[in-house]
């Protein structure tokens, strides 16, 4: 299989990325890391989240995020919303686009939403079914498809369930995500293959963390397996709270240095997504945490 032509990049660092940063976060900060990232060419930037604050405190002013930035033509700007009232909540704040989020493992799923996989896809088909009749389209993160923190080993067959339940009920692109970084490339490929028997490629997205140092080959895993969706964090944003000082989410200027490199096309200005990346990291007074970024910085 031919690698794709034109990868789209999910920008999640301004929800997944932000989300459990310790140091409060001002909403002007929030909408002028969005506003760059808009600026810098990403065509699809999840800016928030419409859950509640006592669960995902740095996500409370998400409302007035959503009123405060610059709508550019040709993105989108998105929200991850747990519930109805998410969703209501996401759709009077102008939220273009709202996603849900399952995981593939039971015990991820109880201690992550308090409910099992059957119950968590049952709460979702209301919103999707609301969504949907409203014209808002709906996107699904399925989580620990490569192992879990409490579980152990994901079987294939389960992940296969639980994302073929999300696109049955409406979703229209499902994200698989590993969500603690332990997967490889074999087992990457794999994952697709199967997953693919029910769901088409073009409907399919990865979503990899750095933990063990194999985001980016998972990705090129997944470009040969026809994927050309896939999640990241500008300056590599967000942690893995279930590995312990390993980094998280893959950074988004590596990814689009390695799209490059295989000549994909991604719209994607790097020097200015390095230069948001590194911005956002002084506010919050952390190390970027792209490869890339740095090297690029370093040199001048």
């Amino acid at each position: 299989m031919s690698l794709p032509h034109r990868v789209r990049l999910v920008e999640v660092g301004p929800r997944d990325g932000l989300q459990n940063e310790k140091r409060p976060i001002d909403v002007g900060d929030k909408v002028r890391l969005i506003d760059d990232l808009g600026q810098a060419g990403l065509s699809y930037i999840e800016a928030g989240s419409f859950v509640s604050p006592k669960w995902v405190p740095q996500m409370a002013g998400s409302g007035e995020v959503f009123a405060a930035i610059e709508r550019l033509p040709g993105r989108v700007y998105a929200a991850l919303t747990p519930n109805v009232q998410g969703l209501e909540a996401a759709l009077a704040a102008g939220a273009d686009e709202v996603a849900v989020f399952a995981a593939a493992s039971e015990a991820f799923s109880q201690r992550n939403i308090n409910c099992s996989i059957a119950d968590s896809l049952l709460r979702f088909a209301p919103l999707i079914a609301q969504a949907t009749a409203r014209g808002v389209r709906v996107r699904g993160y399925v989580s620990c498809v490569l192992g879990c923190p409490y579980d152990g080993e994901v079987p294939v067959a389960q992940v296969a369930s639980v994302a073929r339940e999300l696109f049955a009920m409406g979703c229209y692109e499902i994200s698989l995500g590993d969500t603690i970084g332990v997967g490889t490339p074999g087992q990457t490929r794999a994952l697709f293959s199967a997953v693919a028997r029910d769901i088409p490629r073009e409907r399919l997205a990865g979503h990899f963390h750095d933990t063990y140092g194999q985001a980016l080959a998972n990705i090129y895993a997944g470009l040969l397996e026809g994927i050309a969706v896939f999640d990241s964090s500008v300056a590599g944003l967000g942690g893995c709270p279930y590995a312990k000082g390993a980094s998280g989410n893959v950074a988004s200027e590596d990814v689009i240095y390695l799209l490059e490199g295989l000549g994909i096309h991604s719209g994607v200005d790097l020097q200015r997504l390095i230069a948001a990346g590194e911005r956002i990291c002084r506010v919050l007074g952390r190390e970027n945490g792209s490869q890339v970024a740095r090297a690029r910085l370093a040199a001048g």
